[in-house]
C-alpha cells in the first residue's frame, strides 16, 4: 500500500467499492423504516434521536471506509477480505437497530448489543487497513498509524457501552464523547500526516464521485418511501387521485433533490481546495440523512390508511418538509463552502426554505395531503428552475473564480 496518486487520470469507483454500498441500502432501509413507524406511534422523540444516531454511525463507518480506499486502494485479496468483513459488520448494525430503537421508548437502558457490535466488527477491519498502510508505506506511517490509535481507542469504548449496564444519559453522554473521538481522529491524524510531509492521498474526484453514489442510494429510500405509501393508499381505497399525486409528486420531488444535489460544484474544487475537505466530507452526514429522512416521511404516508394508527396530515407533511429544509440547508451551506461565496439570487433560496414551512401551515389548517406535498416538492423544483433559467451562469462564474484563486493562492 503505497498510496494511490491524487491526479490519477479517469479515476473512479470500483465494482468492489459499489457492491460494498448495497450493504448500506439495506442500513439505510431499517433506519428509515423504523423512523418512519416510530412517528406513526407517536413516539418521535425516540424515533428522532434513534435515528440519528444510527445514520450517524452507518455514515461515518462508510466516510471513513471511501475515505481510506481513495488513498490507498489495492484491490487485492486482502484488502478485498476486509472490506467483506466491514459489509458483514454493516448487516450486523442493520439487524441491531429496531431493537435499539425500541428501547429507547421506555427510558431506561439501551439495547445497543447487537447494533455496536457490528459497529466495532467494521471499525475493526478498517484499522487493520490503517495498521497495513502504515506497514507498506513509510512516507504515510504517521497518519496511518493516527487513524489506527483513534479508532481503537473508540472501539475500546463502544465494547465497555456494551459490557456495562447504563441508563439513557449515561448512554447517551458516553456515546457524544466517542463519536468526538471519532470525528477528531481524521483531523488530528491528518495534521499529523502533514507536519511529516504525508496526508492521505486522496483523490478529489473520485471521492467526490462517490460521495454522489451514496447519495443516490439514499434517494432509493424516497422511492421505496413513494412505493409503500401508494401500497398503502392503493389497498385502503383503490386507485384515486389521491394515490396518483402521492406517487406524481412523491417521484418528482425524489429527481428534483437528485437534480439538487449535482448543482454542487465538488470535484472542481476539491481538487485544487484540498483544504476544502473536512467540512464539506463531515456536512454530507446532515445530507445522507436528511434524504433517508424524507424517504421514511413519504413511508409514514402509509400509515395515515392504516386503521391501526392514528396518523394526521400534519404529521406526515411535518415528517417530509423539515428534513427537507435539512437537506436544502445543508446543500445552501456546502456550496458556499466550496466556492467562499454564498449564492446570490437571496429571493430564490428564501422561497425554497419557505415553501416547506408554508406546506406544514397549510396542512396545520386542513388542507389535503396532496396540496401540502406539492409545497414540498416545490422547494427543490424551484432551485433546479432558477439554474436551468439562467442560474448556471453565475453558478459557473463562481466556481471559475474559486478555482482561478485556488491557482494564484494554492
Amino acid at each position: 500500500m503505497t498510496g494511490r496518486s491524487t491526479d490519477e487520470p479517469h479515476r473512479a469507483a470500483t465494482p468492489l467499492e459499489l457492491f460494498f454500498d448495497l450493504t448500506f441500502v439495506a442500513a439505510f432501509g431499517v433506519a428509515g423504516e423504523q423512523l418512519a413507524h416510530g412517528v406513526a406511534e407517536g413516539h418521535v422523540g425516540a424515533a428522532v434521536a434513534g435515528f440519528a444516531f444510527a445514520m450517524l454511525a452507518i455514515v461515518w463507518a462508510w466516510i471513513n471506509y471511501s475515505w481510506f480506499a481513495s488513498a490507498f486502494d489495492t484491490d487485492d485479496w486482502l484488502f478485498r477480505v476486509l472490506t467483506m468483513v466491514q459489509m458483514a459488520g454493516v448487516i450486523v448494525l442493520a439487524i441491531g437497530l429496531p431493537e435499539m430503537l425500541a428501547s429507547l421508548d421506555h427510558g431506561e437502558r439501551v439495547s445497543n448489543e447487537v447494533m455496536v457490535a457490528g459497529y466495532v466488527v467494521m471499525r475493526v477491519a478498517a484499522i487493520a487497513q490503517w495498521l497495513r498502510a502504515a506497514r507498506g508505506n513509510p512516507r504515510h506511517r504517521k497518519v496511518a498509524t493516527t487513524y489506527a490509535w483513534y479508532i481503537g481507542i473508540a472501539q475500546v469504548g463502544w465494547v465497555v457501552l456494551i459490557l456495562l449496564p447504563v441508563g439513557l444519559w449515561a448512554f447517551c453522554v458516553a456515546a457524544v464523547v466517542l463519536l468526538v473521538i471519532e470525528w477528531s481522529g481524521p483531523v488530528i491524524a491528518e495534521y499529523k500526516g502533514a507536519l511529516h510531509g504525508g496526508g492521505t492521498p486522496w483523490h478529489a474526484h473520485h471521492i467526490a464521485e462517490r460521495y454522489s453514489l451514496l447519495a443516490i442510494i439514499a434517494l432509493g429510500e424516497t422511492v421505496l418511501g413513494t412505493l409503500a405509501a401508494a401500497q398503502a393508499i392503493t389497498t385502503a381505497e383503490g386507485w384515486s387521485f389521491t394515490s396518483v399525486m402521492v406517487i406524481a409528486l412523491g417521484v418528482v420531488l425524489s429527481f428534483a433533490l437528485w437534480w439538487t444535489y449535482f448543482l454542487v460544484p465538488s470535484a472542481p474544487i476539491l481538487a485544487v481546495r484540498r483544504s476544502k475537505a473536512f467540512p464539506w466530507g463531515y456536512g454530507h452526514l446532515l445530507v445522507f440523512a436528511s434524504i433517508a429522512a424524507v424517504g421514511a416521511g413519504l413511508h409514514v404516508i402509509g400509515y395515515v390508511y392504516d386503521d391501526h394508527y392514528e396518523v394526521g396530515t400534519l404529521t406526515v407533511i411535518t415528517a417530509i418538509a423539515v428534513p427537507v429544509i435539512v437537506f436544502m440547508v445543508s446543500l445552501y451551506l456546502l456550496h458556499a463552502w466550496l466556492v467562499s461565496s454564498f449564492p446570490k439570487n437571496s429571493l430564490v433560496q428564501t422561497g425554497t426554505l419557505l415553501l416547506p414551512v408554508l406546506a406544514i401551515v397549510v396542512a396545520a389548517a386542513g388542507a389535503p395531503l396532496w396540496v401540502g406535498l406539492l409545497l414540498v416538492v416545490l422547494s427543490p423544483v424551484l432551485i433546479v428552475l432558477s439554474f436551468e433559467r439562467g442560474a448556471w451562469r453565475a453558478l459557473e462564474a463562481q466556481v471559475s473564480r474559486a478555482v482561478e484563486a485556488a491557482r494564484v493562492s494554492p
